[in-house]
């Protein structure tokens, strides 16, 4: 299989040759090749012709590193729409469509910071009809976006709008039931019905709002937070019918365990989450900038040893 189909496979619930693996974000490509990716700051004093060097010359850089760490998806951020268009074109004609490529897609409301969380929630008891509108919105938008981006060789979406603390949602289920699954619903049928794979991400505990994540009826469901309690054994014998899942490696471990400690929950992921297929490898939030790369390193290094079925 290439790439691209282990990803879909497995999306789709199948079982391919080899569980697939891929991150929502890679911040060590300094550490990995010596090199950054491209960021749209980068392109604001440049001639059409230098960017159109550049966006080459990053698109190489992506299928160097990503290559180098086997992903079966490739993320591509840090650039507007039309920007990132461009990238898995060049991407896509480089492979000859080896990966599948994903991006941001979402557009429902998250958890607000702490600037917005009283508005917010004095809207829920003020103006409901008034954040309902803006949902509306919202999704058509995304929807809107997410169709350029298929039309444009981006087959996949990362959904990253966060719902959960460690706690819990941060609305009640009835209020996300109002104001966050029909919104989310909308999004993710746009993604289908244009022939794409949506993934929804959420840190935190989802498991009060797990069944309205598979109403929504996404491709995927991403970070299955340990930190939060979310035990991925739980989750594939709840959902594991419905819904691809992904991720559930402790990232927190990576930073402040041992190495026995990364690959007991290695283990444990790839134990539970690799029968019947259906899984995509990876940490529950991404290899962050700060981070030694070894660490990272021994995740892939236990993934290479479970990977086949």
């Amino acid at each position: 299989m290439t790439p691209r189909q282990r990803a879909i496979t497995a999306l789709n619930r199948g079982i391919p040759d080899e569980i697939p693996t891929f991150e929502l974000e890679f911040q060590l490509t300094d550490e990995l090749v010596g090199k950054e990716f491209l960021r749209q700051e980068h392109l604001e004093k440049m001639s059409e012709k230098e960017k159109d060097i550049a966006l080459h010359e990053n698109a190489e850089l992506m299928v160097e590193v990503y290559e180098k760490l086997e992903y079966s998806i490739i993320p591509i951020h840090y650039l507007w729409l039309d920007e990132s268009i461009k990238t898995a074109q060049i991407i896509n004609k480089m492979t000859n469509f080896r990966y599948l490529l994903t991006r941001h897609g979402d557009g429902t409301y998250s958890i607000p910071d702490g600037n917005e969380m009283y508005e917010f929630a004095y809207r829920i008891a003020d103006d409901p009809k008034g954040l309902l509108e803006q949902a509306e919105k919202m999704a058509l938008s995304a929807v809107e976006r997410n169709n350029r981006a298929i039309d444009g060789g981006i087959e996949s979406f990362i959904l990253c709008s966060d719902y959960c603390y460690n706690n819990g949602p941060f609305l009640s289920p009835d209020q996300f039931s109002i104001f966050i699954t029909p919104y989310l619903s909308k999004i993710i049928k746009g993604i289908r019905d244009s022939g794409g794979y949506a993934i929804k991400h959420t840190d935190g505990n989802i498991m009060p709002i797990l069944d309205q994540l598979i109403e929504a009826n996404p491709h995927a469901i991403h970070s299955l937070d340990p930190m939060a309690g979310v035990d991925i054994a739980k989750v594939k014998k709840i959902a594991g019918d419905k819904v691809c899942l992904i991720g559930n490696v402790n990232c927190a471990l990576l930073q402040t365990g041992s190495d026995d400690e990364v690959i007991k929950s290695a283990e444990y992921c790839l134990t539970h989450g690799k029968p019947k297929g259906g899984y995509i490898y990876s940490t529950s939030n991404v290899p962050f900038k700060g981070l030694d790369l070894k660490r990272y390193q021994l995740v892939l290094d236990i993934w290479k040893q479970y990977r086949k079925y």
